[in-house]
Order: structure tokens, then C-alpha cells, then sequence
């Protein structure tokens, strides 16, 4: 028997194939673009709100006063949790991870949601507004159980960014931290057929639920090579200390040629256009709440960075200055990439409603590369 045994070419890590059309987000990284809907990212950070960006993916378009104003509502109506989702946080481990709780707790909403199975577009939408709603919810109070406080429950008088950090520090938060979070929210809301979009798009392509193909996605953004860099970046912020110690820092591993977190990105080889009014926005709250340090040791490594590196395309990425917004607003380093998720959860329903508007089942091949017609060898023979 004669086998065609002749490889087909393997794009690994799919980096040059198109595997879907999407009129959400546009991305030209050799020229540090990003568009949400076609707005560039540093308009729609500078001049909307989370909530607006969320309507803009899902809609296509910019809502109107009236079409924001109900979607708000709509929104804070979903805060709030089943009681018995309350009580299931308070069973969840103290020591686990919050990536961990976060995907275990969004996974277990499907079984108190009465169109968790429904797959018309209608209950989709309002499972993407629940599921936006409840996960600033589950993190926060993931949180509080895990340290011990009780439960600060969500106020529908408030947005998600200042709802979810008075759910987190028990206290309102100031406007300026507000406003921080609900830039990082808009930067993280979309980009692109990354990995844990794909991955949630391949379990809804099978016609899987929301949840589910949420979870998957919350599943794949916890790997470090996705969605952990910010956390890197305040590990190394912590391991430098203190603002005299940076050029030996930085140098050194740059001299050992060690990687240096928060810099280079897969599809960005100019500044990462994320980072540039975060970078302003950063500067100021970490003024505000006595976090200098942090900020003038960050700007120090950038310099650095710009003079050894820059030539050769490798720029901050949006987690170098989030990991230092994060840490300004009182966040404990593990809560960075929940935060990620947090926001993401709007590029994903957003995906999801648009793969199943023309759905095709994901379904690539892989080529073997293992031998061919090998006898089968009796057990008594091996």
C-alpha cells in the first residue's frame, strides 16, 4: 500500500492565517494602530466611557444619549447575584487563584440563568450583559471572602468601574481612580483574533452556550503567554525596589539578554497605541495616591528601553503602564489579569454574536508527521 506521507505547510501558532472576519476591531501593528468600529483607541480613551465602547462593539456604532441611558440600565440592573451564588463564593478555597475562581464562578451563573441553553440572538445579547454585569462582581467578592471581609454587594447607582472598586475596597473610590479603571476597561475591551477571542469563537462556532464559550475563553487568557504580562510587570517593578537601582536592573538583563516584561508585543512593532494615553493618565493617578515611585520607575526603564531597543521595534505594550494604574488603585498583583478579563468579556460576547451571525464549526486540520504502515506487534512479542 503506497501513503502519501508528503507534509502540508504548517502555519505554527496560526500567526499568518485569517480564520474569521470581524467588524469590531482593526489593528495595524507596524503602525500602532488600533480601531474600535473604526475610532482609533486613543480618541475613544480619552473621550468615552467603558460602557459606550461595550454598545459601540456590540452595535457597530456610537449609541445615542437615550440608547446609552438604556443600556446602562440594563446593565446595572445585571450587577447583583443569585443568593445562591453569594453562598457558592463562600465555599470556594481561600487560597485558590482568583483566575481559577473567576472561571470555575462564571462557568457556575449558566445553572441559575433560565436561557443559559437558549441560542436566539436576543438571549445571547442578554447573556453578554450578564455576564458583563456579574463578573466585576464574582472578582470583587472573590476578593473580600478570600481576606476575610464580608461582602460589600453592588449599587446600580454607579458605573462598572466605580461600582466594582467600591465592591472591592468597601469604599467609593475618587474620581480620578474611576476614571483609570474605566480607561484600562476601554484599552483591554477588544483586540483582534487573539488567543482566548479565537478560543472562545471555537467553542461557540459548535454551537456551545455563552457561558461556555466565556469560560473558555477566561480558560485561555489565565496562560502567561496571554494574559499574565501585567502581573510580570509589577513582579520586576517589586524585584527593582527602588528608583537607584533601575540601570543596573534593566542593563544588566539586557546585557544577559533576558526578556523585559512589558515590552514587544506579538503584532505591535511601533509604540503599542494602548499605552499612549495611558501613559499620561498613569502619570496622574499615581500622583494622586502617593505611587511616584512607581511611575518615574517605569518612564527610567522606558528611557532605557527607547535608547537599547526601540530601533528594533520593541516598544511598551499596554501592560507596562496598566501594572502600575493597577497597583495605584490598591489591586493585588493577582488581580491583574482577572481585571483583563473583566474588560474582555465585551470583545468576546461581542465575537461570539458575530461568529454565530454566519456560523461555520472551527474545525482546522493538523498534519501528521508520525510513520505509516507499522505491523501491530502481539503483546507476548513486545
Amino acid at each position: 500500500m503506497s501513503t502519501n506521507t508528503a507534509t502540508p505547510e504548517v502555519d505554527k501558532g496560526l500567526a499568518t492565517t485569517y480564520a474569521a472576519e470581524t467588524e469590531m476591531s482593526f489593528i495595524d501593528g507596524s503602525k500602532g494602530i488600533l480601531e474600535y468600529v473604526g475610532i482609533e483607541i486613543d480618541a475613544l480613551a480619552r473621550n468615552s466611557s467603558f460602557e459606550e465602547v461595550v454598545s459601540l462593539l456590540w452595535n457597530r456604532r456610537l449609541p445615542t444619549q437615550s440608547e446609552l441611558d438604556a443600556f446602562n440600565k440594563k446593565i446595572r440592573a445585571e450587577y447583583d447575584l443569585p443568593d445562591a451564588m453569594w453562598a457558592m463564593i463562600k465555599q470556594v478555597p481561600s487560597s485558590a487563584t482568583p483566575m481559577h475562581a473567576l472561571r470555575t464562578l462564571v462557568s457556575a451563573l449558566a445553572m441559575f440563568d433560565e436561557e443559559a441553553d437558549d441560542p436566539s440572538e436576543g438571549a445571547n445579547e442578554r447573556k453578554s450583559i450578564r455576564l458583563l454585569a456579574k463578573a466585576p462582581t464574582l472578582i470583587a467578592a472573590f476578593d473580600r471572602h478570600r481576606k476575610g471581609q464580608d461582602f460589600v454587594k453592588p449599587d446600580a447607582s454607579m458605573n462598572i468601574a466605580s461600582n466594582f472598586l467600591t465592591m472591592l475596597n468597601g469604599e467609593k473610590p475618587t474620581d480620578t481612580m474611576q476614571k483609570a479603571l474605566d480607561v484600562c476597561l476601554i484599552l483591554h475591551a477588544d483586540h483582534g483574533l487573539n488567543a482566548s477571542t479565537f478560543a472562545g469563537r471555537v467553542t461557540i462556532s459548535t454551537l456551545s452556550d455563552m457561558y461556555s464559550a466565556i469560560t473558555t475563553a477566561i480558560g485561555t487568557l489565565k496562560g502567561p503567554l496571554h494574559g499574565g504580562a501585567n502581573e510580570a510587570v509589577m513582579v520586576m517593578l517589586n524585584e527593582i525596589g527602588e528608583m537607584d537601582r533601575v540601570d543596573q536592573y534593566i542593563k544588566g538583563k539586557l546585557d544577559r539578554k533576558e526578556k523585559i516584561m512589558g515590552f514587544g508585543h506579538r503584532v505591535y512593532k511601533a509604540y503599542d497605541p494602548r499605552a499612549t494615553y495611558l501613559k499620561t493618565f498613569t502619570k496622574q493617578l499615581a500622583a494622586d495616591t502617593g505611587n511616584q515611585k512607581l511611575y518615574e520607575m517605569s518612564t527610567r526603564i522606558e528611557q532605557i528601553m527607547d535608547e537599547a531597543v526601540a530601533a528594533r521595534g520593541i516598544y511598551p505594550n499596554v501592560d507596562f503602564y496598566s501594572a502600575t494604574t493597577y497597583a495605584s488603585l490598591g489591586l493585588d498583583i493577582d488581580l491583574f489579569t482577572p481585571m483583563f478579563a473583566m474588560s474582555r468579556i465585551a470583545g468576546w460576547a461581542g465575537h461570539c454574536i458575530e461568529h454565530l451571525s454566519d456560523n461555520r464549526l472551527i474545525r482546522p486540520r493538523a498534519a501528521y508527521v508520525g510513520p505509516h504502515e507499522k505491523p501491530y506487534v502481539p503483546m507476548n512479542e513486545r
